[in-house]
């Protein structure tokens, strides 16, 4: 059986990361409080802001920047948007 958490981005209990997706206390965070989908959706947004803004991660204002972006992701603000991208209709 899986574990489930009570996802911070959808408000509700899913499924839970088998690991902390990051080392330390934000891994932790984010293992106890964001669902599997949560993350595979932030990782799919991360990347597209990685290529659309062609970011250095040896940079450290860039490795902030994308901290604050995954942080406005779970809570649901604003996020920064990617130039021409058109989400998938469901």
């Amino acid at each position: 059986m899986s574990r489930m958490v009570m996802c911070r981005k959808y408000k509700k209990e899913m499924e839970g990361l088998a690991i902390p997706p990051l080392p330390g206390a934000k891994g932790q965070t984010i293992f106890d409080t964001i669902s599997k989908q949560a993350w595979e959706e932030w990782m799919q947004h991360q990347t597209m802001l990685i290529n659309e803004k062609q970011l250095n991660l040896m940079d450290l204002g860039a490795r902030t920047y994308l901290g604050e972006q995954m942080e406005k992701f779970f809570t649901g603000d604003d996020l920064d948007k990617i130039d021409g991208y058109v989400p998938e209709e469901k």
